[in-house]
């Protein structure tokens, strides 16, 4: 995943449209589709939400998240799917 550039509250979402504090999933989702997943990475990586910040939000560990953005860049966006955990994990 390429470094995503900030811009007064905006980066570039996973999706190529701009990303802000209010595209967000709302503070305590649970249900994480990978759109979901890469928007918050996104969001962090950019700079518009400390991994802190988005771990509090969202009830997520460091651990979790982290995994998320290891996911993405290692196996992309489809490395999110929990239905393929296993098979990237072993890559």
């Amino acid at each position: 995943m390429q470094k995503q550039r900030r811009y007064d509250g905006v980066v570039m979402g996973p999706d190529g449209n701009p990303l802000t504090l209010d595209d967000l999933p709302p503070p305590g989702t649970t249900r994480w589709v990978i759109r979901r997943k890469a928007e918050v990475v996104a969001a962090v990586r950019g700079g518009l939400l400390t991994m802190e910040d988005a771990c509090q939000r969202y009830g997520l560990s460091e651990e979790e998240f982290d995994g998320w953005r290891k996911s993405i860049e290692k196996h992309g966006l489809p490395g999110l799917r929990t239905t393929r955990i296993q098979h990237y994990r072993a890559v």
